[in-house]
């Protein structure tokens, strides 16, 4: 599907720069663009790619000033970044694959299903899961019993969500993302025996939660596990039974949340971090990559990193203070020695 640089530019509010009747059909990163594709200029790292790219049409911000003539058309709007990732939305909506339940997959007869689903082949809807419209689900997809879909979700190949869960509208989980799965719970007998405690609870997505490919979210004990809207949990995290993630929180990659911590809402959590259990993260908190967080952070708006993790700024100067180590030493023996002769 062609879109001219008008169409563009209506859909985001946009103003065309150059021929409005330029037209594209894919999209393509700034310092590889050819002809007929479209890109954009958010960071301006990248401002010298606009001189030399051959993309047919440019989003930038409307204050861009170019410096020598640019061979693009031009759509000027008020954030690029923004617009553009809309303009990858729609391109990707029109890609989507056909509606339809495959004769490979199983929907069982106690499940009620929504308009307008797609069941990917060898795809497994069990016993009473209730699934809402617009749901569509990739092969080798396993539903449990009693779980519950929202509208307008989209689970990728070999997702399982394990009995009882319950995930809100317009929720994406990515290929191998497991929810539900029990919670590390074992009570120790002896010294060399442990008893698994039964993990009885559940997990609840909120709405406009994403999920990357091969993270897991931990069951709760007792109750429920709970990721609250807006949510955005890079690939590879582990998330523990009962803990409580708030709305609009992002953790990047290779995170990992032990039991019944609290997280607040629109933090920020690098990758790697490591969350110790039972504590509790204020609003709003930006911890620093491969951060080790062993109490709770109270302060709103706090910026921590390290391991233990404490103040940034102050984390900084320690890491300025330890480069220069062991020129200090020599100093301090210096000075040590100077002392000593000086006595005697």
């Amino acid at each position: 599907m062609e879109l001219s640089a008008q169409q563009i530019a209506g859909f985001l509010n946009g103003i065309v720069e150059g021929k409005p009747d330029t037209r594209v059909s894919n999209l393509s990163k700034i310092e590889e663009g050819k002809p007929g594709t479209m890109t954009f200029l958010a960071n301006p790292k990248y401002t010298p790619f606009i001189y030399t790219t051959e993309a047919s049409i440019v989003v930038v911000s409307k204050d861009f000033t170019p410096s020598q003539p640019v061979a693009a058309t031009l759509i000027r709007v008020d954030d690029p970044y923004q617009s553009f990732a809309k303009l990858m939305e729609m391109f990707n909506s029109m890609t989507a694959s056909k509606k339809e339940v495959s004769s490979q997959s199983f929907i069982a007869k106690s499940a009620k299903t929504g308009k307008d689903i797609s069941v990917g082949a060898f795809s497994y809807i069990s016993e009473n899961a209730v699934l809402g419209e617009n749901v569509n689900i990739y092969p080798q997809v396993f539903i449990g019993e009693n779980v519950k879909i929202g509208d307008n979700c989209l689970f990728y190949p070999g997702v399982k969500i394990y009995r009882d869960c319950i995930i809100g509208n317009n929720c994406t989980l990515h290929s191998g993302v497991i929810i539900g799965s029990d919670g590390f719970g074992f009570a120790p007998q002896s010294q060399s025996d442990y008893i698994k405690i039964p993990q009885l609870g559940n997990v609840i997505l909120e709405d406009h939660v994403e999920i990357g490919s091969n993270t897991t979210v931990d069951r709760a004990t007792l109750g429920s596990t709970i990721i609250r809207r807006g949510v955005k949990l890079d690939n590879l995290i582990q998330v523990a039974h009962n803990v409580e993630i708030g709305e609009n929180t992002v953790i990047a990659a290779q995170t990992g949340i032990s039991g019944s911590t609290r997280i607040g809402k629109n933090c920020m959590i690098a990758g790697q971090v490591g969350i110790i259990g039972h504590i509790t993260i204020a609003d709003n908190v930006k911890i620093g990559a491969q951060s080790g967080i062993g109490g709770s952070i109270t302060e709103d708006g706090a910026i921590v990193m390290g391991s233990p993790a404490i103040d940034a700024k102050k984390t900084r100067r320690n890491y300025i203070h330890l480069s220069n180590l062991d020129e200090i030493v020599k100093r301090i023996n210096h000075i040590e020695k100077v002392l000593k002769d000086h006595k005697e």
